[in-house]
C-alpha cells in the first residue's frame, strides 16, 4: 500500500482516478483504518487530503448557510458557536460520535460519504436539507444529501471522485432541530437507531432516520404541527416514521428497534419544538444539554 499527500484538489482527484477501484481517500482514518485492520478493504493507494490547500475551509459561515470542508472534524462541528446556534441537532449528533479522540479526527463529510445507514450525523443533515458537492476529473456536481445514498456503503460518489464540500442552508428565524440516538452501550458503538428532526418556522417537521433501513431515510415534511396536541403529535410521528423498515440483528430485535425509534422521535420532536419557541425569543443557546 502506497501513501500520497497531494497539495491541490486536482492532484488528489488525478491520483484517485488513476486507480479508481483501489485508491482510497484518508482524512481522519477512523473508519478506513479499522476496516483495513479487519481485512474489509485493501487499498493500493491512500490519498491523504489533509494538506490540500485549495479545498474549502473546515467551517465557513455566510448569510445563507454553513459550508463544511473535508477536514471539518466532529469536534469542530460540535463546538462551533454558529453550528450550535443554527443547527443544534447536528451539533448534538457530532458530539455523540465515538470518543473524544475519535471526534478529534473523524471527518463530518466522511461520516456521510462512507454510506453507512448508521452514520450519526447523516440523519440531522438530511432533515436540514444538506447538499454535497462531488468533484471528478470532469468537473463538479452538487446533489441533495437525501439523494446521495444509494445503498449500504454505496453513494453517488463514484470511484475516482471526491466529496469536496457539504452545505447546510441557514434555518429561517423560528426554526430549530434536535437529535436522538440509542446504542447498546454509551460511547464507541454504532447506533441501534437514531433520528434527527428539523422543525421549520411554521411548525412543519422533517426527520432523518438512521439504522432503520438500508440507507439514511427521510420522513416528512408534515403539515404544521401543534406538539401540545396528543393527536397531532401522534399523527406527525406516524408520518415521520413511515419510511422506516427496521430489521432485527445483533444490536436489537425488530419490534424493540421500531418501538424505541418512536420513543426517540417523540423526544426529538418535542425538544426541537421547544427550541423553536426559544429561538423566537433569541434564547436557543440556553437549551444546549451538552
Amino acid at each position: 500500500m502506497r501513501y500520497y499527500r497531494p497539495e491541490t484538489t486536482a492532484d488528489a482527484i488525478i491520483a484517485l482516478s488513476s486507480e479508481p477501484d483501489t485508491a482510497r481517500v484518508i482524512v481522519g482514518g477512523t473508519d478506513l483504518l479499522v476496516a483495513y485492520r479487519h481485512d474489509k478493504v485493501d487499498p493500493s493507494l491512500l490519498v491523504d487530503i489533509k494538506r490540500v490547500a485549495d479545498l474549502p475551509a473546515p467551517i465557513a459561515v455566510d448569510d445563507e448557510g454553513i459550508t463544511f470542508g473535508p477536514t471539518a472534524t466532529m469536534t469542530m462541528v460540535a463546538t462551533d458557536p454558529t453550528v450550535r446556534k443554527w443547527l443544534p441537532g447536528l451539533a448534538e449528533a457530532a458530539l455523540l460520535v465515538g470518543s473524544v479522540a475519535i471526534r478529534n479526527r473523524a471527518s463530518l463529510i466522511a461520516n456521510s460519504a462512507n454510506g453507512s445507514p448508521a452514520a450519526d450525523t447523516s440523519p440531522p443533515l438530511v432533515a436540514m436539507g444538506a447538499s454535497v458537492t462531488i468533484a471528478s476529473t470532469e468537473g463538479e456536481r452538487t446533489a441533495d444529501l437525501k439523494d446521495f445514498f444509494l445503498g449500504p456503503r454505496r453513494t453517488l460518489c463514484q470511484p475516482g471522485e471526491l466529496v469536496t464540500s457539504l452545505r447546510v442552508p441557514r434555518p429561517p428565524h423560528g426554526a430549530s432541530s434536535a437529535f436522538e440516538r440509542m446504542t447498546r452501550r454509551r460511547g464507541v458503538d454504532l447506533a441501534t437507531c437514531s433520528i434527527g428532526v428539523a422543525v421549520d418556522a411554521d411548525g412543519r417537521l422533517t426527520a432523518g432516520l438512521g439504522a432503520v433501513g438500508p440507507i439514511t431515510l427521510v420522513g416528512g415534511p408534515t403539515d404544521p404541527v401543534d406538539v401540545s396536541s396528543p393527536d397531532e403529535l401522534q399523527n406527525a410521528l406516524d408520518l415521520l416514521l413511515a419510511p422506516a423498515t427496521p430489521i432485527g440483528d445483533v444490536r436489537a430485535g425488530q419490534p424493540y428497534r421500531a418501538a424505541m425509534l418512536r420513543v426517540l422521535a417523540k423526544r426529538a420532536v418535542i425538544r426541537a419544538a421547544q427550541r423553536r419557541g426559544l429561538a423566537e425569543h433569541g434564547r436557543v443557546s440556553e437549551t444546549r444539554d451538552s
